[in-house]
């Protein structure tokens, strides 16, 4: 579905409730999707965030297997409302969703565009008759590069200053026990492919609330969050993209083995409950921005 604003433009698939495009002051930010590197765009990660061990979760005494990052992304989404520049997405639960996660729910997802700004709102709430855990996550992938020149010269700007390590992940995709050591100069990440190979840079419990994914002439892409403690950032062996991502939950741990109730960094809602989260995207290009950091 498409949405428009003076000369901004995004498309929203149903399809996972998934933003395919976003193209505004003349520049074309989304990563498109391309099965030679990866065929998403910008997933919305719903019940869980990440993989599990062992690859499922238990809960009330029996296994269900959501997939890597959950079912959402996967899901056909129903359109409660759409304008110009809006579009309001639902997924509620169904015998196939309690097939993979036995909870009643249902996720709200707005979508607002204007010239230099996507927001994308979320809304999860509990509709069933006990508490009921979720993780979601937002996996936004932006063209690298995104603006003139070449991939060399990007760097990500954090708002605060960010631990210099971050979390192994192990060959499974859990959340090793040792930490690695990133580049990082206070706020500045200097990017390059070797730093991205393999694994994700997982900033559990991140200190900043927003992000910038800046290129060398000074155009900038910046990312806030509410309600989302997690940040990472994940590419492919070479590939032509970066994505900036947000999380309220994550991978389980190497050697977790527990149930649901155990699994770290899940949000429980009450029934009846309802919480929110947001991502807010904007826009600078380079005569706007300056090349300062």
């Amino acid at each position: 579905m498409r949405l428009v604003s003076a000369d901004a433009e995004a498309c929203v698939a149903p399809g996972g409730g998934e933003p395919v495009a976003w193209r505004t002051g003349g520049a074309d930010l989304l990563w498109p999707g391309d099965a030679a590197h990866w065929s998403r765009s910008s997933p919305v990660l719903f019940p869980i965030v990440g993989h599990l061990a062992g690859g499922r979760l238990v809960a009330d005494g029996r296994s269900y297997r959501p997939g890597v990052h959950g079912f959402a992304r996967d899901a056909e989404f129903a359109v409660v409302g759409c304008r110009a520049d809006r579009l309001h997405l639902r997924l509620v639960d169904s015998p196939a969703t309690r097939a993979l996660y036995p909870f009643a729910f249902r996720l709200d997802i707005r979508y607002r565009l204007t010239p230099r700004r996507f927001t994308i709102a979320f809304e999860v709430a509990n509709t069933g008759r006990r508490a009921m855990p979720y993780a979601l996550g937002f996996h936004p992938g932006f063209r690298w590069p995104f603006s003139a020149g070449a991939r060399a010269g990007h760097r990500v700007v954090f708002a605060r200053p960010e631990r210099a390590a971050v979390p192994q992940i192990t060959a499974d995709g859990l959340i090793g026990a040792g930490r690695r050591p990133v580049p990082l100069a206070g706020r500045v990440l200097p990017l390059a492919d070797r730093l991205l190979d393999g694994e994700a840079l997982c900033f559990l419990d991140a200190a900043s609330r927003s992000l910038r994914f800046v290129a060398p002439d000074g155009a900038a892409i910046a990312m806030a969050v509410e309600n989302f403690p997690h940040l990472a950032l994940w590419s492919r062996p070479g590939a032509p993209f970066l994505c900036m991502e947000a999380w309220t939950g994550h991978s389980d741990p190497a050697g977790f083995a527990g149930t649901l109730a155990d699994k770290p960094s899940m949000r429980w809602l009450a029934p009846g409950a309802a919480a929110r989260h947001a991502v807010r995207l904007a826009y600078r290009p380079a005569d706007a921005a300056g090349a300062g950091a």
